[in-house]
């Protein structure tokens, strides 16, 4: 029984027919080696990412001593209104969805309010 099944399987996989059920076996090291260049790039990226949101955190600071030292106070809701219409505008055009887009800018402008406070 046991070789019938084993002569089953080989003759399947030699017409490509099981192909997919065993290239799924490929070891954790393969699986990182094959993956290695595109995390490369996620790295990369991810450390562009939050250089960038720190250059604007920066800028945030600025904004927030300017209302502190003019008695502005820092939630302006048609400001964040403007810009979150604005990023999600570019994000979908970059394929992401508003919900996403949404989801990050309410992350960063809640940091931004915490800044500017």
């Amino acid at each position: 029984m046991i070789h019938r099944k084993f002569f089953i399987v080989g003759l399947l996989t030699s017409f490509g027919i099981c192909s997919h059920a065993f290239s799924q076996t490929k070891s954790k090291a393969v699986i990182d080696t094959e993956l290695s260049s595109s995390r490369k790039k996620i790295d990369s990226l991810d450390k562009l990412l939050i250089e960038v949101l720190g250059s604007r955190q920066r800028v945030v600071r600025e904004i927030g001593i300017y209302k502190k030292n003019n008695n502005i106070p820092p939630l302006q809701a048609d400001r964040f209104k403007q810009v979150l219409d604005k990023t999600i505008t570019v994000g979908t055009k970059q394929g992401l969805s508003p919900e996403f887009i949404t989801e990050i800018m309410n992350a960063i402008h809640k940091e931004s309010l915490r800044l500017e406070q």
